[in-house]
């Protein structure tokens, strides 16, 4: 029988090695700004990385110092995180991200650009000892209903989706900072948020191979370090299991079809695609089994107890014959070569000061977010605000990958301009006339997310308009909708710098 230390992490009793690869698959998260006592002394005994979420970080110097309590209990520990920039953020949980997401630079269409804001994000995650970066979606927008992809993607065309994904590719890891390209085989033409319930895409096989599957090549070529499946369902590639426990799409079609040799992770297995339908342990199994070689989970399972049930749960399936020994071994052996390859890759990374990194991503991130940004004036003369203005936010449910607790909107950048511009909250079939209540005379700014999917988001506007017709529009979804409005202003993200702009034009009317 394995022993295991407990108490001081100083020393440790050595697991077998079947355990220490089943501790070596895991991506575990956890709570708190410090690493508990247990995670260390999983560090001690095998655990290989360590997924980092928004209640994990406070500023720079904090996460640095968080890293480096992880590599001293483990040198080479791949220190991951879900850093999309855009919505999704993790470093700038608090106040919204220093660069907009890929569909603004979708939007603007330049792979240099694309590389460069890649390149900075992955110099600011290096300089804080992460090494290890679940992006970037690689999932096309086909449909435009999807609530969990939407602005997260660079666009609907399969074409720009490719470049720009290579291009995200190369400049995070020329930061020393391995990609995680997701979700394989494609989560944009989807209708249901996988974090919920199981998605399906019932499109034919050619075109999934023509359509989702074109960043994935793009993204290899790159050489993309990992790959992320998806918790989805495609009848046209397999049947009866969704990509991430399927061994006909992670073995049979992105290792044999497409050649790929890295890293596969999946999707968050705490997600109810999977745990509501195969459950994490048994999920975890078969997930390996069909050539996953890392198991993500820790976004909202965080503690020991469900890092011990997965490791139970993979050593008893060796030993029963479920899952065989070299499958576990080999997907344990290619975890540690990633983490070689970015010890090796972030070796200079000392170099780079965290705050030449700051520098250089909210610079880049700002001249992004403004090329993203489209103006649609009325025929009437517009103008500028010169008094405090209202600011109405229709604001929809956040998706779990996105949250809650990021900050969003115009109204903090607007307030810098005309202070004593005030900000409310509304939705539902009464948003619209609840806004003019509370607006009074002052001039409103209506900031919407998606109005094209939220139809009583787009009844609000019709009261505005009407009774209103001087109302500024700033979309900062996926502009699907027509622009209306004195001024409609599509930011193609939410980000704060994304807010930013839209204020900046705004005021200039130009």
């Amino acid at each position: 029988m394995t022993t295991f230390a407990t108490g001081s992490t100083g020393s440790h009793s050595r697991p077998d090695a079947l355990t220490r690869d089943a501790l070596t698959v895991l991506q575990p998260g956890f709570t708190g700004t410090t690493a508990p006592d247990w995670l260390l002394r999983r560090l001690g005994e095998g655990l290989a990385s360590v997924g980092l979420f928004g209640r994990n970080i406070t500023s720079p110097e904090q996460l640095s110092a968080l890293t480096a309590q992880l590599r001293a209990e483990h040198e080479d520990v791949l220190v991951a995180i879900d850093e999309e920039g855009g919505d999704v953020t993790r470093l700038e949980v608090r106040t919204g991200s220093s660069v907009p997401g890929n569909h603004a630079l979708g939007a603007v269409d330049d792979v240099d650009l694309t590389r460069d804001v890649a390149f900075a994000l992955g110099r600011r995650l290096a300089a804080c000892g992460v090494t290890f970066n679940w992006a970037p979606s690689a999932d096309v927008n086909s449909n435009p209903a999807n609530p969990v992809i939407g602005v997260r993607s660079f666009g609907a065309d399969p074409d720009l989706v490719a470049r720009h994904t290579a291009a995200y590719v190369t400049g995070l890891q020329a930061a020393g900072v391995a990609a995680c390209t997701k979700h394989f085989p494609g989560h944009g033409d989807t209708a249901v948020d996988s974090h919920l319930a199981l998605p399906r895409i019932d499109a034919d096989r050619p075109l999934v191979e023509a359509r989702e599957l074109a960043p994935f090549h793009a993204a290899i070529t790159a050489g993309t370090r990992a790959i992320m499946s998806a918790h989805i369902l495609v009848p046209a590639l397999d049947p009866d299991r969704p990509a991430t426990l399927s061994r006909g799409i992670l073995t049979d079609l992105l290792r044999g079809e497409l050649g790929y040799e890295g890293l596969i992770v999946t999707d968050g297995m705490e997600m109810r695609a999977i745990a509501g339908t195969y459950g994490i342990e048994h999920g975890s199994v078969l997930a390996l089994a069909a050539g996953a070689d890392a198991i993500c989970v820790g976004g909202g399972l965080a503690d020991d107890e469900t890092v011990r049930r997965l490791r139970d749960a993979l050593v008893a399936a060796v030993r029963s014959g479920t899952l065989p020994e070299e499958r576990l071994a080999d997907a344990a052996n290619r975890v540690r070569a990633l983490a070689e390859w970015t010890r090796r890759a972030t070796g200079g990374a000392d170099a780079r000061e965290a705050d030449a990194g700051r520098a250089d991503l909210g610079e880049v991130g700002l001249v992004a977010a403004r090329r993203a940004l489209r103006a649609t004036f009325a025929p009437l003369p517009y103008e500028p605000p010169v008094q405090p203005l209202y600011v109405a936010a229709f604001t929809p449910v956040a998706n779990i990958a996105v949250g809650d607790e990021t900050p969003w909107g115009v109204g903090a950048e607007l307030a810098r301009f005309l202070p004593g511009t005030e900000t409310g909250t509304f939705a539902g079939d009464s948003a619209g006339a609840s806004a003019l209540a509370v607006a009074g005379t002052r001039r409103i700014v209506a900031v919407v997310r998606d109005e094209h999917r939220h139809p009583w988001m787009s009844d609000a506007l019709d009261v505005l308009l009407t009774t209103r017709p001087d109302t500024i529009v700033v979309e900062m979804g996926v502009p699907q909708s027509p622009p209306r409005g004195a001024l409609h202003v599509a930011t193609h993200g939410a980000a704060r710098v994304c807010g930013r702009a839209a204020a900046e034009v705004i005021m200039s009317a130009e």
